[in-house]
Formats: structure tokens, C-alpha cells, sequence
């Protein structure tokens, strides 16, 4: 890539301000803490840190005579020399250890590069401070009923909120704070500024793909590449102000501790630290666990209302006073007859989820999620705005690192005129068709897997029933025990095949070779998402909508593979819906959850053990307080944290969970109530996560939380269908509603409306014994008239409860703005303001942006080919191929 040579004369004028800053609303430093001593700086204690590379390397600094490592040694030192050609300045320390040596390679950019690599990527810079209080709906509701909030809390040090502005280097003197180079740029600016250019830099040949640090890491050529976290995330003591505390020390006092379960997330400082993408996840965890409350509190009502149902429904009493009234068919083809009433308990127990406050839960929970998204866009575009990404993904993104080393020509981008690396769309058709058909494959081994677990559920019945004594526990909880057993090994099932899909997905998305990082990034999620929906929801989906529907009746029986087909459990199907559900995902989330308290604990633990024998021995030969200070080290201490994972699992985790509360919620009233529990638990484990064990990551900029809403937009629909058949097929309530309506209002004699007579054939057969089996037959197994007229009602119940939903969810739609009218008029004030300015540079006559001609010219060629330049008042920089054996050169 041919870089910019010189600056070019840029007569576009910024937003008219002030720059004295007695004249300005603020400045960067205003109101600045005294911050605690920065030990994040070079031997000289004033050049900055920006980034840090590691590698190990044998005990005695001689690394074996392999042909790897050998090749290791060459691209290690080849990509450092062309880190300092690009003008990074360089420092390099050693941790000797017994056994191998820790080399750390400090990296600092001066200003000169900061300066060209801002304007490169885009970086948005202060302009001036705003002065607008943010207040939280809750709190102003509050506020004006003047009730005490119990959510609030004062944290330390708030972030200033700034109009700003892409940087450009010929007007910084128009920049607030640009008096102060050492502080102009954020922290987390210098962190982008260098990663860029690692993520860039090639090592060897360039047509092999051999480009970057995350390349060299996976090659392990480097064993890890990190920013330096902000100082310790401990108080100092003796504590001092609250003001006096780093960000990072405030992230952990004010956030993710255990007993912040109840606040206001600090969003501002989470964004200043960690970027805006992850400030987002929170935001957006937070607002969801917020929304469960309401959710939840209906939920349990609704449960507890069950038990009053239980104690005054006729036909559960009916069941348990039968006594031998009804004798039912064997459940399997060498079980024996039982009696209808041994299964009072259950009967009962199935009520508490299938009762008619259930109907109205699921209308509720359909339209709690239309509403919750359509509240949640409002939220995320007035968090955008104020964190300067609202146009991010349209104008600002740029090409992944990767994807401009390793594109084969390039192309003029339409919106920005600048000429980018591009990758034929027809080659990405045919590599993402091939991607679909390994789905398609995964997919239907998970559906192997699915027939496979209902065959066990089935055998494992009958030899428990042949194993037991007649009238054992076991043989009469032989069905409840295959079910249980079956959704346990259910859930190892999914959780086995997800780790590998996961691996598979990474692998065939790289290799796609999407252009932005966004892009790359919603491709990825929406085929694990595909995947993961079928491996969560299948076992559900065919207890639901399947199981007990194709059993057949006594004497004609249907089979799948010579094993009798599944029939529902003897309480039905819902209470095995809800057990099913209550298996997966709360067995999920409590696996997930001790894997995410103890395994970093456990890494990071052997992470510091490794180092601890080089400590001991410095400490023989060192007094305490110089072994103290080498200790804490900040490049050792941060090594010895882990690799941040980033956000992939922990959003699948929710939207999954999300669909669980919401598909089958007709079936769980309790579901939302388990959410709500693990999400508070799940907050602070992430927080505690990102601000103590995992190394700090690189920033990255977001509008909105990605492909991840309309995922959660796909489920809302199908929450509507899923419930409206669980409704009608499913449960009993339109059963007992008709025969409310047509035979008795008391719902006496229901059970024997429900019950059909065994064919005379299969009586003779079994000793002229008649039994019972549910359905509604005639003694020759036809169909009565009654299950067409049941057929019909369920089907209309159907269409009006999804017609009824649909519309008041199209109604919230409607009547809720996606973007707050306060918002919307800052947006507007913003855009007027950047029109001004366009129309100064005009009556100049230069503009900033490429004529439309030149925009769509869209001229393709192939890397390094100097094919004549458009023309335009303002020309994008010159892109070529990235020379395979010279060192790339940089200049500001």
C-alpha cells in the first residue's frame, strides 16, 4: 500500500469554534484527578507504551536447531525491523526463568505516526465538550414521582461527552486539546493506532497470506500480543479519593463487584476503557436483564396461581379418585396395563404449567419481546450518537487487515472515493455456498443425533420396565427416568457438537474473505447461529409439536426403525416440554456460569505458578522492596492475565437463552425468573472477567450490537407461531374449551371425553380385557367427529391469536419512534452544521467529496497495477500491491 507522502492541503473548515480554551466549554484534561504515578513507560520514564509483544524462548536463549524455529526467528525478526521502519520506537526486556526465557518487546509510536495513522483510520477527535446531563428514563421517572433511587450510584471521574469529528492533521490546532501532545490522543486511540499497524505489517510473502500479528500468533512465532491495562485494579492503601482512582480501579469498585448487582452500570467509563463494542454487549445485557423483571414477576404469578387451579380442578380429581375406573393400554410392547389413577401426582403437576393463565402469559411474552426491541433500538441509536458511531458502519468502517493484505485488486469505494482492496464478489459466492453446504451437513448430524436420543429414550424405557420388579419404583418410573436420563445426554450432545461447529465456522469464514471486520463478523455469528438454533430448539421443537402425535392406537401401532414410536409420558407432553426446557437451559447456564468463575481462575492461577519459580530466585539474590517493583511489572503482571475471547459466546449465550423465554415460554412460566437470576450473576462475572483476569483488548468501534438483533427480531416471530401451537395442540385448554361450551360447563366427565376404547380386535388378543389410551376414536380407530371439530378450533385459534398479536405488535411498532426526538434533533443540529461547512468549502471552490462521476467510475485492476488515477478535488490515496520482499515504508 502506497502511503500518503505528504499533507495535503485541506481547505474544509471544521465546526467554527473557539480554540482558546478560556473561550471553550472545556478541554480533555478539565477536571482531571491526580492520577497515580504511570509505570506503563519506557526505561526513560517519559515514552508511553502502546502495545507489547511476547515470545519465549528456551532456558539458555538458544533455541534448538530446527528447521521451525529457525524459520520463527527469521519472521520474528524481519516483522520487528519493519515495525521500526514504520516508525515505531522499540524496547526490548527479558524475564529469565529455570527453564526459558520471557522476551518482551515494548512499542511506542511517536507523534509523527500517530498523526498519519489517525487520519488513516479514521479516528474522531474533540471538537467541544457538550454540556447536556445524561439521565437515565428510570431515574427521571423517579425523579418527578420524587421516590429515592435505589439503582443510582455516584461513580468517580464521568467521562466528558464531546462533539467530535474525524481527525485530520493539517487542522489541529482546531482540535481541543491539541496544545498537549501527550494527551491529545486517548489511551485506547494509541492502542487502535498501533494495532493497525501490527494487524498490516507482513513478515515474508504477502500472496501466502503471511501478514500480521494475529498470523504470527497463530504460527506461534509470538506467544501473545496485548495494550497494558491502566495500573492495578485494586485500591491503593491506605485508600485515598474517590477521584484519585484510576479507570480501571473505578471499573472494579463501582462495577464489577458482587455487591453492584442492583446499579446503574457506569456505561461512560466502560465504553472509555474498553471501546465501544463492548460498552454495548453491557448496555444491552443490561437493558434485557432490566426488561426480564417484569417478565419474571408475571411468570411466577402465573405459576403460583397453578396451585390454586390444582386444588379446585374437577379433572384432577376425577384422575385421582378413579381408582380402577380406567385401565390404560401398555405404554410399551411388553409393559403391562395401569391404572389412570397412579398418576395423580403428575396430572396435578402438569397443571401448574398448563393452565389457562398460561394463554395469557404467552400473548404477554410475545408482546413484552416486540416491545423490548422496539424500546432497545430507541436506547442503542441514543447510545451511538453520544458515543460518535451512528454513521460508523456506512462511512467510516474500513477493510479488515487481512483483508487488504491479502485481496488480489483493487476498487474505488462509492462512498468515501477512496480506492480500497477488493475480493470478486463471484469467488465469495462460491466459497459461502460451500459454507452452506457444510451447515447443511452439521445440521443433519444433529438431527442423527436427535432420532438417536429418541431410540435410547425408548429402549432405555423397556429394559428398566424388564429389569425391575412389578411394582419397584423403577418399573413404575421407567418412562420418567429414559426422559430425564434422555435430556441430560441431550445437553452433553449439544454442548460437544457446538465446540466443533464453533471451529469449523472460524475456519470457513476467514476463508470467505469478507471486507469489514462488521461483515466478517455477521457472517460468522449467522452460521453458528443456523446451527446452534437446530442443536438447541430440535429436542424442544419434536417434544412440543411431534412426540405423541404419530403413535398410532392398540393394535396398529406406528414404528421407527422396529421400535415403537414415543408416546407422552403419562402427564402429558408440556410437563415433558417443561422439564426438557428447565434441563437445557437452566443446566446450560449453571455449566456456563462455573466455567466462567473457575476456569479463568484455574488459567490464570497456572499462568502465575509458570513465572513464580523466576520470582523466588530473584528474591534470594534482591531485597524486597527491588523484588517488589520488578514483580509488578506491568508487561509480566498482564502476561500473566488471558486472552480476552471477546463477545461471540457470551451474545449467543443470551439470544439463546432469549429463545427459550420466549418460543416455548407457553410451556415455562418460570423460564424468564431463571433468566433474570443468571443474568445478574452473568454480569458481574463478565465485568469481573474484563476487568481482572483477561488481558486488556484492542478497542473496537460498533453502531449497534450487529446481526444479533435481527436474530432477536427472527425469534420474536417465531415465539408468536411456537406459542399459538402450543396453545392449540399442545396443552389442554382448547379441549376443556370446547367441552366447557358443548357438554358440561363444570368440566365434569372430562377425563372420559379425552379416553378412547381400545378396538375390539386388540381385546381379544390381550384376554378380552378392553383398555383405555387418550385420543378421540371409535372402537374401530377411526376418528370421531370430535377431533375435526377440535382440528378446526385449534387451527382458528391459530390464526387470531398470531393475526391479534401481530397487529398490536405492528401497533408498538408504529407508535414507538426508533430514535428519541431529542436525539433526533442533535442528529439533525449536526448534520446543519456539517452543511455549513460544505457550504464555505463550495463558495472556495473546492469540495471535499469526489465528484459522482469519479464515485462510480468503480474501475477494477489488479493489485499493483498504476492504472490512471480519476480525478478530483480531493484525492483518496493511492493504493498498490504491499511489496513482498521490501520493507514498507511510512511516512507522516
Amino acid at each position: 500500500m502506497r502511503r500518503r507522502g505528504e499533507q495535503r492541503e485541506d481547505s474544509s473548515t471544521l465546526i467554527a469554534m473557539e480554540t482558546n480554551l478560556e473561550n471553550n466549554y472545556g478541554s480533555i484534561t478539565q477536571e482531571a484527578a491526580a492520577q497515580p504515578w504511570d509505570r506503563n513507560v519506557f526505561s526513560d520514564g517519559t515514552t508511553r507504551i502502546d502495545f507489547v509483544l511476547v515470545w519465549e524462548e528456551p532456558g539458555g536463549g538458544n533455541e534448538d536447531g530446527s528447521s521451525v524455529s529457525s524459520t520463527h526467528r527469521k519472521w520474528r525478526e524481519q516483522f520487528l525491523s519493519r515495525l521500526r521502519q514504520a516508525g515505531l520506537l522499540q524496547e526490548q526486556r527479558d524475564v529469565c526463568q529455570p527453564k526459558k526465557r520471557v522476551r518482551f518487546v515494548l512499542l511506542s509510536a511517536p507523534w509523527s505516526v500517530l498523526c498519519y495513522y489517525a487520519e488513516e483510520i479514521s479516528l474522531r477527535v474533540p471538537l467541544q465538550v457538550v454540556t447536556a446531563p445524561i439521565v437515565n428514563w428510570s431515574e427521571q421517572f423517579l425523579s418527578k414521582l420524587s421516590l429515592p433511587n435505589p439503582l443510582s450510584q455516584e461513580v468517580p471521574n464521568p467521562p466528558p461527552d464531546f462533539y467530535t469529528c474525524q481527525f485530520r492533521s493539517n487542522k489541529l490546532e482546531r482540535f481541543l486539546g491539541s496544545d498537549d501532545k501527550e494527551t491529545f490522543f486517548k489511551t485506547t486511540q494509541r492502542h487502535q493506532v498501533l494495532y493497525e499497524i501490527l494487524a498490516r505489517t507482513p513478515y515474508d510473502s504477502v500472496k501466502q497470506g503471511e501478514v500480521g500479528i494475529d498470523r504470527l500468533i497463530s504460527e506461534q512465532v509470538f506467544t501473545a500480543a496485548y495494550p497494558l491495562h491502566e495500573g492495578d485494579f485494586k485500591q491503593p492503601d491506605p485508600p485515598g479519593p474517590p477521584q484519585s482512582l484510576g479507570l480501571r480501579q473505578i471499573l472494579y469498585e463501582y462495577w464489577s463487584k458482587w455487591s453492584c448487582w442492583r446499579r446503574y452500570q457506569p456505561l461512560d467509563h466502560i465504553r472509555e476503557y474498553f471501546g465501544e463494542k463492548i460498552a454495548l454487549y453491557f448496555a444491552w445485557i443490561g437493558f434485557y436483564t432490566g426488561w426480564l423483571l417484569p417478565a419474571s414477576l408475571i411468570g411466577t404469578l402465573i405459576f403460583l396461581l397453578g396451585f390454586l387451579l390444582v386444588a379446585t380442578d374437577v379433572p384432577a380429581k376425577e384422575v385421582c379418585e378413579s381408582g380402577n375406573t380406567f385401565i390404560m393400554c401398555p405404554l410399551c410392547n411388553i409393559c403391562s396395563s395401569w391404572n389412570y389413577s397412579s398418576i395423580c401426582i403428575t396430572y396435578k403437576a402438569g397443571l401448574l404449567f398448563d393452565n389457562g393463565g398460561t394463554v395469557f402469559f404467552s400473548v404477554f411474552m410475545s408482546l413484552w419481546a416486540v416491545t423490548f426491541l422496539e424500546y432497545w433500538k430507541r436506547t442503542c441509536s441514543a447510545l451511538s450518537h453520544r458515543w460518535d458511531c451512528s454513521d460508523f458502519q456506512d462511512i467510516e468502517e474500513r477493510p479488515r487487515p487481512e483483508f487488504t493484505a491479502m485481496a488480489p485488486m483493487t476498487m474505488r469505494n462509492p462512498v468515501t472515493g477512496a480506492e480500497e482492496p477488493y475480493f470478486p464478489e463471484k469467488k465469495r459466492f462460491n466459497r459461502t455456498v460451500t459454507g452452506c453446504m457444510v451447515i447443511i451437513i452439521m445440521v443433519t448430524v444433529v438431527l442423527m443425533f436427535l432420532i438417536a436420543i429418541i431410540l435410547y429414550r425408548t429402549i432405555l424405557s423397556v429394559i428398566i420396565y424388564k429389569s425391575a420388579t412389578a411394582d419397584s419404583f423403577f418399573s413404575s418410573s421407567a418412562g420418567r427416568i429414559a426422559s430425564l436420563s434422555g435430556s441430560v445426554l441431550n445437553l452433553i450432545v449439544i454442548l460437544m457438537l457446538s465446540r466443533v461447529y464453533i471451529t469449523l465456522a472460524h475456519i470457513l469464514t476467514r476463508w470467505e474473505m469478507h471486507r469489514t471486520q462488521t461483515k466478517y463478523e455477521d457472517m460468522f455469528i449467522l452460521k453458528v447461529f443456523i446451527f446452534q438454533f437446530v442443536n438447541f430448539y430440535s429436542s424442544p421443537v419434536y417434544i412440543a409439536f411431534f412426540k405423541g402425535r404419530f403413535v398410532g392406537y392398540p393394535g396398529n401401532y406406528n414404528t421407527l426403525f422396529g421400535v415403537r414410536n414415543e408416546d407422552c409420558g403419562a402427564g402429558g407432553c408440556l410437563i415433558e416440554l417443561a422439564q426438557e426446557l428447565l434441563v437445557i437451559m437452566v443446566g446450560k447456564q449453571l455449566i456456563n456460569n462455573i466455567q466462567e468463575f473457575i476456569s479463568p481462575k484455574l488459567k490464570s492461577w497456572w499462568q502465575k505458578k509458570k513465572m513464580r519459580p523466576q520470582l523466588k530466585d530473584k528474591k534470594d539474590k534482591a531485597g524486597e522492596e527491588a523484588q517488589k517493583e520488578e514483580d509488578a511489572s506491568p508487561w509480566e503482571a498482564d502476561y500473566q492475565l488471558l486472552v480476552c475471547e471477546g463477545l461471540f459466546s457470551e451474545y449467543l449465550e443470551m439470544v439463546l437463552q432469549f429463545g427459550f423465554i420466549t418460543i416455548f415460554v407457553a410451556a415455562c412460566p418460570l423460564a424468564p425468573l431463571f433468566a433474570l437470576i443468571n443474568n445478574w450473576v452473568e454480569i458481574r462475572l463478565d465485568a469481573q472477567k474484563f476487568v481482572t483476569e483477561y488481558r486488556r483488548p484492542v478497542v473496537e468501534r460498533a453502531q449497534d450490537i450487529g446481526i444479533w438483533f435481527p436474530i432477536l427480531q427472527f425469534i420474536t416471530h417465531m415465539a408468536v407461531l411456537s406459542n399459538a401451537f402450543l396453545i392449540a395442540f399442545t396443552s389442554s385448554f382448547v379441549p376443556r374449551l370446547y367441552y366447557r361450551y358443548t357438554r358440561d360447563s363444570t368440566l365434569s366427565g372430562f377425563i372420559n371425553f379425552t379416553l378412547a376404547t381400545s378396538p375390539q380386535s386388540y381385546s381379544q388378543q390381550h384376554h378380552n380385557a378392553s383398555c383405555r389410551y387418550r385420543g378421540f376414536r371409535d372402537e374401530k380407530g377411526e376418528f370421531l367427529p370430535e377431533y375435526f371439530h377440535l382440528l378446526a378450533i385449534r387451527l382458528s385459534f391459530i390464526i387470531i391469536f398470531e393475526h391479534v398479536v401481530f397487529f398490536i405488535g405492528r401497533l408498538i411498532d408504529m407508535m414507538v419512534p426508533d430514535i428519541p426526538e431529542e436525539v433526533e434533533m442533535k442528529m439533525k443540529r449536526e448534520h446543519y452544521m456539517a452543511k455549513e461547512a460544505l457550504a464555505e468549502n463550495q463558495s472556495l471552490g473546492r469540495t471535499t467529496i469526489p465528484g459522482d462521476k469519479d464515485v462510480l467510475s468503480g474501475d477494477l485492476r489488479q493489485r499493483g497495477s498504476r492504472g490512471p488515477q480519476p480525478r478530483s478535488d480531493s484525492p483518496p490515496p493511492d493504493l498498490k500491491d504491499i511489496p513482498e520482499e521490501t520493507d514498507p515504508t511510512s511516512s507522516c
